[in-house]
Order: structure tokens, then sequence, then C-alpha cells
């Protein structure tokens, strides 16, 4: 009873996580020991003293010897979860810049954690290709821009002029841009083919 006394949050303690979640939602890295001191106007041996309690309670790791060292390792359970925007592309042309404001359609809200590095931007699934990846037709796909991509990543590649969402083989110096629905063939990539990796799969929402 006395050890749960103990381990209980404070209200500023409190305000101190929620605050470090939300700049890693936004930012995708943890504040730094002045950005936080900034934020509530106080020193920073009393905001170092409020993060150590977070340590010491369960709720931070810190590594001294990076500005950026804070790890959260226990979430608050009631914190609203930051939402950010995204552009919503539309058709994808050849030689035209993927976010080309001709391309742009629209705007989506999605959770930051889902795109907490990198520039993110939505897609529109069209087909069936990959319906084993629990990608269907009409789902907003949410793709983090990358110009390179690891074998079995689930791409937008960039194949002579058409886009297309497929799960990347590389074996052998052979690459492939594989779907995941039995019924189709994987796209054999020749090397006269010209290939553009113009982002990696990481969040999908369900079309209406």
């Amino acid at each position: 009873m006395g050890r749960n006394k103990i381990n209980k949050i404070t209200p500023l303690q409190q305000e101190t996580l929620d605050e470090i979640c939300r700049y890693l939602d936004v930012h995708g890295v943890p504040p730094t020991v002045k950005e936080l001191s900034d934020v509530f106007g106080i020193s920073h041996s009393s905001m170092h003293d409020r993060l150590s309690q977070l340590v010491r309670k369960g709720y931070l790791v810190r590594d001294d010897l990076k500005a950026r060292g804070l790890t959260v390792a226990k979430r608050p359970v009631n914190l609203p979860v930051t939402m950010v925007s995204l552009p919503i592309v539309g058709t994808v042309a050849a030689g035209v810049p993927l976010l080309a404001e001709e391309n742009i359609t629209g705007e989506v809200l999605v959770e930051a954690p889902v795109v907490s590095s990198g520039k993110c931007f939505a897609l529109y699934a069209s087909g069936d290709s990959m319906i084993n990846a629990g990608i269907n037709d009409g789902d907003l796909i949410i793709v983090r821009r990358q110009p390179i991509a690891e074998n079995g990543d689930i791409v937008i590649a960039l194949l002579g002029d058409e886009a297309t969402v497929k799960r990347l083989k590389i074996k052998n110096e052979i690459i492939e841009l594989v779907p995941e629905n039995p019924r189709l063939k994987p796209i054999r990539v020749n090397p006269e083919d010209e290939l553009r990796i113009l982002g990696k799969v990481v969040g999908c929402k369900k079309g209406d």
C-alpha cells in the first residue's frame, strides 16, 4: 500500500508526461529538458527533478548522454491522441512531382503516432491486389515518403507511368512487386524498367 502511494503520479508530473507524449507524437522525437523548462516556465534543475521522479516511478527512461534521451515507458491511459493532417494525393503521373498542387485532392486526419517519423501523404487504394494485406478498394493508404525500401515492405512504386501498391521482394538481384492476392501474378522489374519507390505504407484507414 505504501509503495502504491509513493509511485502514484502527481498532477504536475502528469502534465509533464502528457507534454512529452504530445511532443513525441507531433515531432517523432522527445523534447529536450530546455524545451520542457520553457513550456512550464521553470528552471532546468526543477525540470530535472520532475523528470527524475517520472523515471523513478517507471514512466520514463532517460539517457543522460543524449539531449533528446527521454523514452516513454508507460504512456498515460487517458491522454487524447494527437491528430495531424495529411494531404490526399490523387493521380500520380510520370514526371509530375508527387505532392504537386494539382495532385492533392483533399486532406485527412490521422493519429500522430502513425506518422511520427518522416513526411507522409495519403492515397486511395484501387482494386483488390492487396486484400490479403488488409488493403481493400477505396481504403485510404498512409504512406511515408522515402526513395528506398527493404525486402518485404509494402510500397507505393512508380513503374513507368503507373503508380501501384505492392509488396517489394528482392532476391538474388531480382526485384518483384508482389500482390497480396493469389489470383494475381507478381510484376517482375526488368533492368530496363524505370522503377521509383515513392514511399512505404505505414497505415491504412478503411473506406466507407
